[in-house]
């Protein structure tokens, strides 16, 4: 078993059909998440969200792995070192 790793992961939604799609992944993690933060950038027509999750590091690398594959999504994760 791996320790847990704090990460922010940082998600932009260009695409708002792409929404219900990071939601459900973002769903199925969900006992992963600390935290969340979602801003409209209006002008620019997307959507930032980031979240702050205390997980394995394969459990994280999942989460954004499939965050990363929806169309319209892009996605970056730090993640702590202890």
């Amino acid at each position: 078993m791996q320790e847990n790793k704090i990460a922010v992961v940082a998600i932009i939604v260009e695409d708002s059909v792409a929404s219900p799609k990071v939601n459900e992944v973002l769903h199925k993690f969900g006992e992963l998440i600390v935290g969340r933060l979602g801003i409209p950038y209006r002008e620019r027509k997307l959507n930032v969200i980031s979240i702050i999750v205390d997980g394995e590091p394969d459990e994280i690398s999942a989460l954004t792995g499939q965050l990363g594959k929806i169309e319209g999504v892009t996605v970056k994760a730090a993640v702590s070192k202890k």
